[in-house]
């Protein structure tokens, strides 16, 4: 069976280094979506509007996008470590902003700095795999840091809920701020940017910006850029909105089963992340067949679902939205393509930069999906009404898995 040259064979430090950046990365996905649980009290302390709370929820992302060039940047420059360090003192002052605000502005502000700060827990974890693991299991372990990461969306759920009853949400957002400090502190501690005995690739692109153009100008950054912008921002569209109004007001499913439904495809994400990612390197050894396959793959599911009616089967449903799950998943090597087709120097860059659509797709996609359906969801009372929903997935995706045709398949993983 095929070898691939091992950076750092033996090494204990490398899975210090895995462990404590998927934990860092949980907090990450813990505060993306902490803003939903404690609306309420929110509402109710300070007298926020709903247009307010979506101010408060999207500030995080913009910080989050804003950020993403100079984090790559900053890691090619200075390495993981001390952009980890940067980004830190973001995080943990904005958890502090926010947990003392009193108004808008001040929360606002807060989720901000946040997102600044959480910008770079994935990408530092990415970068460091990329140089400590050979490239054989890039992949799989990307997907498992991600996959883990998916617990934070749950402590942001039922667990802060009850501590935010028991302590309140101001000294809730305190507590993580602790947490966070200490996790990001024992990760900086461990943190090499590169293994005994590693020799950094040449730099052909001298200056801060030249890498950042050389690799604007290529076709497979754009390609795999968009295809990560609609394959993540229409699950995420899915997932954190309009999959629960379909479900209950077009299906008439019961609030519960919707949301058994939406946890279903939570799983099937949560699934398919370090599955794929294993499939990609050690079965079929390519990052394009199985992007492609699974791309296509749930381009159809969204198409099937234009097919339901109010007496299709509970099961039926189920099963789709696990595969929604399980093919969106696959959007996560698109890292690892991105990375292998480029010089090695261009990593942090390149995977940020394409991190960036990730998360505009995510903002972008949910909005334009409000704007074409118009009305609101509580007036639709059939599935041909979410029908736009299904449509601009399917032309969407179908879009994106033409360009990524063109995109040449890594071979990374079939080099002696």
């Amino acid at each position: 069976m095929l070898r691939l040259p091992d950076p750092a064979p033996g090494s204990k430090r490398r899975w210090f280094i895995f462990v404590l950046g998927s934990l860092n990365f949980v907090i990450s996905m813990f505060y993306r979506v902490s803003v939903a649980v404690i609306s309420p009290a929110l509402t109710t302390e300070l007298g926020l509007s709903g247009a307010q709370l979506g101010d408060l929820s999207a500030a995080f992302f913009y910080g989050f996008a804003a950020c993403q060039i100079p984090i790559g940047v900053s890691m090619d420059r200075l390495g993981p470590r001390i952009t980890m360090c940067f980004l830190a003192i973001s995080a943990i002052g904005g958890a502090i902003v926010f947990s003392i605000g009193q108004n808008a502005e001040t929360l606002i502000i807060g989720r901000a700095l946040l997102g600044i700060g959480m910008g770079g827990n994935l990408m530092v974890i990415l970068a460091l795999l990329a140089v400590w693991f050979p490239a054989d299991r890039f992949a799989f372990l990307g997907g498992s840091v991600v996959s883990v990461g998916v617990l934070g969306n749950l402590l942001a759920a039922t667990p802060l809920a009850m501590l935010s009853m028991s302590i309140g949400w101001r000294n809730c957002f305190l507590v993580f701020a602790i947490i966070n400090a200490v996790i990001v502190t024992s990760f900086v501690t461990v943190i090499r940017d590169f293994p005994p005995g590693y020799r950094p690739p040449e730099r052909f692109h001298k200056s801060l910006m030249s890498g950042l153009g050389f690799l604007l100008k290529k076709y497979s950054y754009w390609s795999i850029s968009l295809s990560n912008f609609v394959r993540y921002g229409y699950f995420a569209s899915l997932q954190g909105l309009w999959a629960g109004p379909f479900l209950i007001y077009g299906l008439g499913l019961g609030e519960i089963t919707a949301s058994n439904a939406i946890l279903v495809m939570g799983i099937g994400y949560m699934i398919g992340l370090p599955v794929s990612g294993s499939i990609s390197d050690k079965v079929l050894r390519s990052r394009k067949k199985v992007v492609l396959t699974t791309m296509v793959g749930f381009a159809a599911l969204a198409a099937s679902a234009l097919l339901w009616t109010r007496e299709t089967s509970v099961w039926i449903v189920f099963a789709t939205f696990f595969g929604f799950g399980l093919t969106a998943a696959p959007g996560q090597i698109l890292y690892a393509h991105i990375k292998e087709l480029l010089p090695a120097e261009l990593t942090a860059q390149a995977m940020t930069a394409v991190n960036l659509f990730k998360i505009l797709g995510a903002a972008m996609i949910t909005q334009f999906l409000g704007f074409i359906i118009g009305s609101e969801p509580a007036t639709l009372s059939a599935p041909q009404d979410f029908n736009a929903v299904w449509i601009v997935g399917v032309v969407l995706l179908s879009v994106v898995s033409v360009l990524y045709v063109f995109v040449p398949d890594s071979k990374a993983l079939k080099s002696e």
